[in-house]
């Protein structure tokens, strides 16, 4: 299926989502999974969002604190100190679309007053608070499926089974947490939806949830965001380690973008974008021009030095 079109609101701006928007990753956390090395100060992590902007990202994520398990999450202030400074800096002189990794009322606040139109709660919407704020300023907020409190993993073959499989779970789930989002005074063209690729899941369970895509479209009706960039699931099919599951990562992609996915969040977007841009050639979503030709300069590979 195509993307169905659904539209949004981000703060004073409405849009119409109907296509695959890429979701680059600007990692502000030096304890993340899977580039937490490269980090950098706020001066790298803009010239990334730079790059990724190039490369063609639609909106990039901004996070502050990893989701890795076993260590303890960082402190409010210091969250709001990694974050604001790169959201403002993002706005201000890249005038990207910002959206903010936070479970954090707080730091949602602060993102937001720093120019942030997207609120990606990986909580399950665990404070309500959150969608107080994202009322207030029109700002979109993700709801995402997870059973367990930030930085808790559970993975348990057998969690889901006695209410019918991970698939009905998430979709109850989504349904009860969108309620207390309007609640709190939301709007359903501000809310985004995430089944939670890995959280409270085992690979399988993770495999379930996405094969239900058009399930939750038929459902919800509001848009999909899938967060599949390396994660475990890919990790543990393939068996290979975070950086080395580019290939996984798009056979993802390649899933999603045939079932409906509004927004993808990616690590490598260049790779992301060559693939739906070869996709939507092969399937006529768009022109391949009769007089279209390779450039010599492409041709060959240069010469190493």
């Amino acid at each position: 299926m195509t993307t169905p079109p659904r539209l949004v609101r981000l703060r004073e701006r409405t849009v119409i989502i109907d296509r695959p928007w890429l979701m680059g990753i600007v990692n502000a956390s030096p304890e993340s999974f899977s580039d937490g090395d490269g980090v950098g100060d706020a001066g790298r992590q803009v010239e990334l969002g730079a790059r990724l902007l190039e490369e063609g990202a639609d909106v990039l994520d901004v996070g502050g604190e990893s989701g890795v398990t076993g260590i303890p999450a960082i402190e409010v202030d210091e969250e709001i100190r990694r974050v604001v400074p790169v959201v403002r800096r993002l706005v201000d002189e890249l005038g990207a679309i910002v959206s903010v990794d936070t479970y954090k009322p707080e730091v949602a606040a602060a993102a937001i007053e720093a120019g942030a139109r997207i609120i990606n709660d990986v909580s399950g919407l665990l404070h309500p608070e959150i969608a107080q704020h994202c009322a207030q300023s029109g700002a979109a907020l993700v709801i995402m499926h997870t059973r367990t409190p930030p930085k808790v993993k559970l993975t348990d073959p057998a969690i889901y089974e006695a209410g019918g499989g991970v698939a009905i779970d998430v979709r109850a789930f989504l349904a009860e947490r969108i309620a207390t989002a309007r609640e709190q005074g939301m709007d359903d063209e501000q809310l985004i939806l995430d089944p939670g690729p890995d959280f409270a899941k085992t690979p399988r369970q993770t495999v379930e949830s996405l094969r239900d895509l058009p399930a939750l479209h038929e459902t919800f009706g509001r848009p999909l965001l899938l967060a599949i960039s390396r994660k475990d699931f890919i990790g543990a099919i393939t068996q290979r380690r975070p950086k080395d599951r580019g290939a996984g990562t798009l056979a993802a992609l390649g899933w999603c973008a045939d079932h409906g996915a509004h927004i993808v969040r990616l690590h490598d977007v260049a790779a992301a974008s060559d693939y739906l841009d070869i996709r939507a050639a092969l399937t006529g979503e768009a022109e391949v021009p009769a007089e279209l030709l390779l450039d010599a300069s492409l041709r060959r590979q240069p010469p190493a030095g």
